[in-house]
C-alpha cells in the first residue's frame, strides 16, 4: 500500500534527524516546507521534498492537497477515555455554585464514575470507550494514553485494564495504557487510607503488573486524595515491577509532587495548574516533561497551567486533553491546542509542537511518532483548506481537519 500526497500548501514539523523532544526557544520554531509532497508506504513516512523534485514515485493512491495543510496527527498524553456514563448532574451542580471538593465530598466526582463503572459490564464499557477513541481520531488524535482510575477496587482496575488492551488490539490509533492506581480514596476506606495505599501496592499493583498491559503508574497527588508520603510508597511499589511514573501533580495545590516525579523518574507531571519556582528548577536538566491540560482549566474555572514559565525556563511542554467524564469532557486536541494559545499565551508553533512531538514524547513514542521524519509512521492530519497554520488555533471552534492517515491508512 502506498499514498503520495501532492501541492501540499505547508508541511509541518519536518525534521531530517528524529528529534523526540524540543525545549524552550526551540519550542518556536516549527520546519515547514512549502509547496511540498509526503510519500508513504504501508505504515511508513519514506520521503517528501518540495514539489519540483517529486518524481520516480508509482503510487497506488494519490491524494492532492492543494491549498492544505499536512501535519503529524496530535498525540494525547493524557485521557481517561475509559468510563461509563457520564457526570451530566455534576456538570449542573458546579454551574449552581459548587466546587469540584463540594461535589466530591457529598458522593461525587470520581467516586461516581467508579459505581458506574463497577456495575457496567466489560463489554459494555468497551463498546462505549472505542465509540469515544473513534470520534478522537476522526478529529486528528493518532496516538492517546488511557489510563485507568474509575475502578477503585482490583477487579474493576483490571477490567478497565483488558479494556484497553481490547482497543490498543482493535484500533489503528497508537494507544499507551497507564495504570492509575491511586485516584480516590473510596467510601468503605475513608477512615482507614493506609489500608486502601496497602491494597494498592501489595495487590492491585502486583496483579496488574502480572497481565502485562502497562508500563506505567500514575497517582492522584492533591490534598484530600493522595499525598507526598502516600505517592511516594506507590511509586515505590510500582517501581519494584519497572512501572515508570506519569503522575497527576499540582492541580490544586502544590504538595512537592513535581520533584518527587523526578526523583523517580517520572516520565511526565500532569497539570501543574499550581506552580513555584522550586518545581521549575527541580524540572532542569531531568527527563521529566510538565504536561498542561488548558481542557480541565476551562471546564472547572480553575487557572491554567503558567507555560510561559516553563518554557522561559529552557523547559520542555507538552498538551493533552485530559478527557474524562467529570473536569474535561472532550477529547478535542484542535480546541487544547488554541487554548494553549489564547490561554497559555502560547505561540502557534509552541502549541502544534506541544500537541505532537511533545505530546509522544510524553507517552515514551517520540521515536515514532509526533513528526514528519523519514521512517517514523504515517499518522497524518490533512485540513481543510487555509491560508497559513496558524489558522488551526486561530478558528477555535471550527473542525479544522478534512482528513486523517492513521499506519498508512487514509481513513473514511
Amino acid at each position: 500500500m502506498s499514498t503520495l500526497i501532492i501541492n501540499i500548501k505547508q508541511l509541518l514539523q519536518v525534521h531530517d534527524t528524529n528529534t523526540t523532544i524540543l525545549k524552550g526557544s526551540d519550542m518556536k520554531k516549527l520546519p515547514i516546507i512549502e509547496n511540498a509532497y509526503l510519500y508513504i508506504e504501508n505504515d511508513t513516512i519514506i520521503e517528501y521534498g518540495e514539489m519540483k523534485d517529486c518524481e520516480g514515485f508509482n503510487p497506488e493512491t494519490t491524494i492532492n492537497a492543494k491549498g492544505k495543510i499536512v501535519l503529524p496527527s496530535w498525540c494525547d498524553s493524557h485521557t481517561h477515555v475509559v468510563y461509563a456514563g457520564n457526570r451530566t448532574s455534576e456538570f449542573v451542580d458546579r454551574i449552581n455554585g459548587l466546587s469540584y471538593e463540594d461535589i466530591a465530598n457529598k458522593g461525587g466526582g470520581i467516586l461516581n464514575s467508579a459505581k458506574k463503572l463497577q456495575e457496567t459490564s466489560e463489554d459494555e464499557l468497551y463498546e462505549q470507550s472505542i465509540k469515544r477513541l473513534n470520534e478522537l481520531i476522526k478529529m486528528g488524535t493518532g496516538a492517546v494514553e488511557i489510563k485507568t482510575g474509575y475502578g477503585l477496587t482490583v477487579e474493576a482496575e483490571l477490567k478497565m485494564l483488558r479494556v484497553i488492551k481490547r482497543m490498543k488490539q482493535e484500533s489503528l490509533a497508537k494507544i499507551i495504557p497507564t495504570l492509575l492506581a491511586a485516584h480516590a480514596i473510596p467510601s468503605e476506606f475513608k477512615s482507614k487510607k493506609q489500608d486502601y495505599i496497602k491494597y494498592i501496592t501489595e495487590e492491585l499493583i502486583p496483579k496488574a503488573a502480572e497481565l502485562n498491559i502497562t508500563n506505567y503508574v500514575d497517582v492522584f497527588c492533591e490534598e484530600g486524595y493522595f499525598d507526598i508520603k502516600d505517592t511516594e510508597a506507590i511509586l515505590k511499589a510500582g517501581e519494584a515491577y519497572n512501572l515508570r511514573p506519569k503522575i497527576h501533580v499540582n492541580q490544586f495545590n502544590i504538595l512537592g509532587g513535581i520533584a518527587l516525579g523526578v526523583k523517580y523518574n517520572a516520565l511526565s507531571v500532569d497539570h501543574i495548574e499550581e506552580l513555584n519556582d522550586a518545581d521549575v528548577e527541580a524540572l532542569k536538566g531531568t527527563d521529566t516533561i510538565p504536561v498542561a491540560l488548558p481542557g480541565c482549566s476551562y471546564f472547572l474555572s480553575i487557572p491554567y497551567t503558567p507555560a510561559r514559565k516553563l518554557i522561559d525556563a529552557g523547559l520542555p511542554l507538552a498538551i493533552a486533553t485530559d478527557y474524562n467524564p467529570g473536569s474535561s469532557p472532550s477529547g478535542n486536541m484542535n480546541f487544547v491546542v488554541s487554548a494553549a494559545c489564547v490561554k497559555l499565551k502560547m505561540t502557534p508553533e509552541e502549541a502544534i509542537n506541544a500537541a505532537t512531538v511533545n505530546g509522544a514524547y510524553a507517552m515514551g513514542i517520540s521515536n515514532m511518532y509526533g513528526s514528519i521524519t523519514r521512517g517514523k509512521k504515517a499518522n497524518l492530519i490533512i485540513t481543510k483548506p487555509m491560508n497559513h497554520y496558524s489558522e488551526i488555533p486561530y478558528a477555535f471552534a471550527h473542525n479544522p481537519v478534512e482528513q486523517v492517515i492513521i499506519n498508512g491508512q487514509i481513513l473514511d
